[in-house]
């Protein structure tokens, strides 16, 4: 066993196990594929599914990342830093009628413009009626329009590191978002993984972050790491690649908080999606 950066790897013939040392927390194994909720998978496959996205689900993952966080129909949900959308529709099909997916994104710079008319036009959807699109910044105090102890789940995908390297108000968004949950409500971060003890050093670089650095981060705001999953990792990344030249094929983590209160529920798995 070698143990460096935080992290302890165990070695296996498919891949090392990452137990992070000091919460004593080790990845799951990918859910099989007759685990994954039916809602998942009709939400997934819904033939109205803009094309575009479903090209990416192969190297996304979207049914490992829904089936691991527990999203189900009924359930209130924030799609922080939401880009284009894509995790946003795919909340909104599962959720349903009776859940509701607030999807926000902060003002958009010129040259990404064509991703906030993406943005736009597919809030326009039927199947998307049940979102609430916020417009506002990383620092607005109101960032989550939504009640205290209101929300089942927010999760943001891909763009922790771009709150890093753009240096918006991560310490905002991160108490808006501990305010905002439920006790026993999940903030579920996926992002590229850099190697480990290089902090924040390659967030505008490659577009990576180092997997310690965050989890330090997000627990200065009262979350306490609870589950994490391997089934976004790639050992073929040496997690030197500029992400956006291999999409769908760098290394990933998937990680679980809870507001650290609820730690001690959630164990019996409320709120968890175990």
């Amino acid at each position: 066993m070698i143990a460096f950066a935080g992290f302890a790897l165990s070695s296996s013939p498919a891949r090392a196990q990452i137990v992070h040392v000091a919460t004593g927390v080790a990845e799951s194994a990918p859910i099989p594929a007759s685990q994954i909720p039916a809602d998942i998978t009709a939400a997934i496959n819904s033939p109205d599914r803009p094309a575009a996205d479903k090209a990416l689900d192969a190297g996304r993952r979207p049914d490992q990342i829904l089936a691991f966080y527990g999203i189900k129909p009924g359930m209130k949900i924030a799609d922080v830093f939401a880009g284009g959308g894509y995790m946003t529709e795919l909340y909104a099909r599962i959720v349903g009628p009776n859940g509701a997916v607030y999807s926000q994104n902060g003002p958009f710079p010129k040259q990404f413009k064509q991703i906030e008319d993406k943005w736009n036009e597919r809030l326009k959807e039927p199947a998307l009626k049940n979102v609430v699109k916020v417009s506002k910044p990383f620092d607005a105090p109101d960032l989550l329009p939504v009640p205290p102890d209101s929300l089942d789940a927010v999760i943001i995908h891909l763009n922790y590191h771009d709150m890093v390297g753009l240096k918006l108000n991560r310490d905002n968004v991160n108490a808006a978002v501990f305010k905002a949950l439920k006790p026993g409500g999940i903030y579920g971060i996926v992002d590229h993984s850099a190697k480990p003890g290089t902090g924040d050093t390659q967030t505008t670089t490659l577009h990576r972050i180092d997997e310690d650095f965050l989890i330090k981060d997000v627990e200065k705001s009262g979350f306490r790491l609870y589950g994490a999953s391997s089934a976004l990792r790639h050992p073929e990344d040496d997690r030197t690649w500029y992400v956006f030249k291999h999409r769908g094929e760098t290394d990933r983590f998937m990680l679980k908080f809870v507001k650290a209160p609820a730690v001690a529920a959630a164990s019996s798995g409320a709120g968890t999606g175990q």
